[in-house]
């Protein structure tokens, strides 16, 4: 179909204006989209990035489990992957899955194929893009582990594979080029017990379902450990479980958690995950670094909460 925006390309997707993102963050906050683009496939991404031109910035949004989008939104064109994007394959050992494929989904496909080694993914709701993009890791389990490589979309919608040693992975990290959209990716998995990993699984839903907050709006950890040490360890120490600013509040259950008990704004969040940081600071000398990724604008000052 046409693009409904002057100016943009002609997609066989969908494009709209104007897209409130609030409701497709976790956290439930966040002003809107410029443009949201859903690709029918590869080629339709491809052409679409090629024909914009510097136009306008792609900004990839996977589950937005991670995410804080703030109040004034993201000046840009959002990109959310789906469909033909969002395909899993498996072939002997190997799986390879689209950047739409949520992780848990993942997980589960290669437990049907007898296949260990991505157990973890099943406590991570996030897809397998901003996987890569952070090197996403959990209940012992890291991305880096088992990925062989990953394709990449450049500027100029030319498609590159690169190997897991060229990507730069490291703790909630990755040196992806400047402006790159990871599409695709395959994992080297070794084969194993359905049964024994399905277990493993259901043992790594029981303990995320204990330790974390559920049933609110909530992000994924706001904070990377530091070195040698647990980031939720270090917010409690310094009395910040339970904290609240405005709306926005400090998990009493899992205190590296942030949570929007009802109408808080992403500026209430941020600034509570900064408040955070400073009493963390002034009473072990540690400054936090975020792992939740903040984007977009503030809200236009003036602007009704």
């Amino acid at each position: 179909m046409s693009s409904p925006a002057t100016g943009l390309p002609p997609v066989r997707g969908t494009l709209r204006a104007q897209v409130p993102l609030g409701p497709l963050t976790w956290l439930r906050v966040g002003g809107p989209a410029r443009f949201l683009f859903q690709p029918a496939d590869l080629e339709d991404l491809a052409t679409f990035r090629r024909e914009l031109g510097g136009a306008w910035p792609l900004f990839p949004m996977g589950a937005a489990s991670n995410l804080l989008v703030r109040d004034g939104g993201i000046r840009a064109v959002v990109v959310r992957l789906g469909g033909e994007l969002a395909r899993i394959e498996v072939e002997g050992t190997t799986l390879v899955a689209g950047a739409g494929a949520r992780d848990q989904r993942v997980a589960r496909e290669a437990c049907r194929a007898g296949l260990s080694g991505l157990e973890f993914l099943i406590g991570i709701p996030g897809t397998i893009g901003g996987a890569i993009k952070m090197n996403a890791g959990a209940f012992g389990g890291e991305t880096a582990e088992r990925l062989s490589w990953a394709e990449l979309l450049d500027g100029e919608g030319r498609l590159h594979r690169l190997g897991r040693d060229e990507l730069g992975l490291s703790y909630r990290h990755s040196a992806l080029p400047e402006g790159a959209i990871v599409v695709r990716a395959a994992f080297a998995l070794a084969a194993g017990d359905p049964a024994a990993i399905r277990a493993r699984m259901d043992a790594i839903r029981a303990d995320r379902e204990a330790g974390q907050p559920s049933g609110v709006a909530t992000g994924g950890s706001t904070f990377k450990n530091p070195p040698g040490a647990k980031a939720w360890r270090l917010i409690e120490a310094a009395g910040c479980r339970g904290l609240r600013h405005g709306a926005a509040m400090v998990s009493e259950k899992h205190c590296n958690f942030l949570i929007n008990t009802g109408g808080a704004t992403a500026a209430e969040l941020e600034d509570l995950g900064e408040l955070v940081r400073a009493r963390v600071r002034a009473h072990s000398g540690v400054t936090l670094e975020w792992e939740i990724v903040r984007v977009g604008d503030p809200a236009p000052v003036g602007a009704a909460a």
